[in-house]
């Protein structure tokens, strides 16, 4: 006992917080790692949004080249001869076709690995819940039950957000390749 509480209901509300502390922990590392790959994609290379034009470090234009106006993508090529007359080709690219920036608008929880992360997230909140539930019948007294429900509704709270930005991808995406399913449901 530790005070009024059982040193489980505490010892699961501290392992249910450390879960939620983990997908939170979670869905940074994925939003940084899609940050710094775009990053890594154009490193050197400077955008012209007035010319709608990349620029590479040797002074050299990458154009559109294909757009997609559904998915918001749009590629970007330098001519091949430029490329491949360049002494620095080697260091950038290895294509014959010219150098191609892939420039897309969607954010982090619309690409395959944002959707990835945050189902392992919203799937440890699930576990802390269910952690936190299981306390609360097991020791359905007042003071043991105050603990496991305000973590519960830390767990929900946060859950129900996570799981609102994911659907709201889904639907702009128009695209079911991330499935929910809680009790039968298809969220």
């Amino acid at each position: 006992m530790i005070g009024p509480l059982h040193i489980e209901v505490a010892l699961a509300a501290g392992y249910a917080v450390f879960l939620i502390v983990v997908a939170a922990g979670l869905e940074l590392f994925g939003r940084h790692s899609h940050r710094r790959s775009g990053q890594f994609r154009t490193a050197g290379f400077k955008y012209h949004g007035r010319l709608d034009v990349w620029e590479c470090p040797r002074g050299h234009h990458l154009h559109p080249h294909y757009r997609d106006p559904v998915r918001e993508v749009v590629r970007y090529r330098a001519p091949a001869h430029t490329c491949n007359a360049c002494a620095k080709k080697t260091d950038c690219t290895d294509s014959e076709h010219g150098r191609e920036i892939i420039h897309s608008s969607e954010s982090w929880i619309e690409t395959e690995a944002g959707k990835f992360h945050r189902v392992l997230s919203l799937t440890l909140l699930l576990l802390a819940a269910l952690i936190v539930i299981a306390e609360m019948f097991l020791h359905p007294i007042l003071p043991e039950v105050l603990l496991p429900v305000s973590v519960l509704a830390l767990v929900l709270t946060r859950g129900l957000s996570l799981t609102r930005e994911l659907l709201a991808a889904q639907k702009r995406d128009g695209s079911e390749s991330v499935r929910v399913v809680f009790g039968g449901r298809r969220l």
